[in-house]
């Protein structure tokens, strides 16, 4: 059966999308730990992330990365952060998360409240930065 994630990168699920290329897909956490809290996930369904072969571990981070740099340029954190727990979906991917003050609490289990305006507004505003 499906993963939520293969869903979503198959348009059955909405999302708020942030990029997209052959094999990997990007969008906004729906559970924010942080304003612009991104998934990076390959296309490829494989439940644990060092399961993934060495090129395509290599391609996700490649992948991460673009997405971050975007993160940065548009909504100037301190840096963006990366976890990789694993837990919540059977389907390997990572959290890009920006962190704004070093006090800030980087961990997954908790959220913040964003409207669905607000976002869209940071999708659109980190998708406008990527270059892949």
């Amino acid at each position: 059966m499906a993963t939520v994630f293969t869903k979503i990168i198959k348009g059955d699920i909405p999302c708020y999308k942030i990029a997209e290329n052959d094999t990997h897909f990007a969008f906004l956490d729906i559970n924010p730990i942080a304003r612009g809290h991104t998934l990076v996930v390959p296309k490829r369904e494989i439940d644990y992330f060092f399961d993934l072969s060495d090129e395509l571990l290599a391609d996700t981070l490649v992948f991460a990365k673009k997405i971050a740099s975007a993160i940065d340029s548009s909504l100037s954190p301190i840096r963006t952060g990366i976890i990789v727990e694993g837990l919540e979906v059977p389907h390997a991917h990572l959290h890009l998360v920006p962190i704004y003050k070093e006090s800030q609490k980087v961990a997954l289990g908790h959220s913040i409240e964003l409207s669905k305006m607000e976002m869209q507004q940071v999708a659109d505003a980190i998708s406008a930065e990527v270059e892949l």
